[in-house]
């Protein structure tokens, strides 16, 4: 299969796109309560301008428009050597193998600039794309944490998975 997307920086003009892509419920539902729904233009300009702070953030591109996106958060203290993957991706583009060949870049990318040792994502539990996703970019299911994510006045287990440096 042929790579039909492209990893890069986020950059002013990707706004639009950005936030026709990330407006959708269906995203949200799976994210973290800091990416916003509604996700307006504003919300958008706030994000490139945010983005440039994280020089592991990227924006996945298809024929030239930003329609998701994917990065690590570096972690410190006694956790510095782990790094948290988070992705998002625009619904007309699910289930083409974009983000999870898009995960295998920035883990191959992660391990080679950054001193960390473990790579891990949390998923809630009724997310089994994102789960199909990262097991086939080769993470491993490491544990359940039982009630611990809270969404939509709700819990939620969240599943971790993990991938080490070899």
């Amino acid at each position: 299969m042929s790579k039909n997307y492209t990893l890069r920086h986020w950059k002013i003009g990707d706004e639009k796109t950005l936030a026709e892509n990330a407006n959708n419920y269906k995203i949200w539902k799976n994210l973290k309560d800091i990416f916003p729904h509604p996700y307006t233009l504003t919300d958008a300009y706030e994000w490139i301008k945010i983005a440039a702070t994280f020089p592991a953030t990227f924006a996945i591109e298809v024929k030239g428009k930003a329609i998701g996106g994917i990065g690590i958060l570096l972690k410190d203290d006694i956790y510095r050597k782990n790094a948290e993957i988070g992705y998002w991706i625009g619904e007309d583009y699910w289930g083409q193998g974009i983000v999870s060949s898009a995960i295998n870049e920035v883990v191959d990318f992660t391990f080679s600039y950054y001193d960390v040792f473990r790579i891990y994502a949390g998923v809630f539990e009724y997310n089994l794309a994102s789960m199909r996703v990262l097991e086939k970019a080769e993470f491993q299911r490491e544990a359940i944490l039982k009630k611990s994510l809270f969404k939509e006045n709700e819990l939620f287990d969240e599943h971790i998975f993990v991938k080490f440096r070899e």
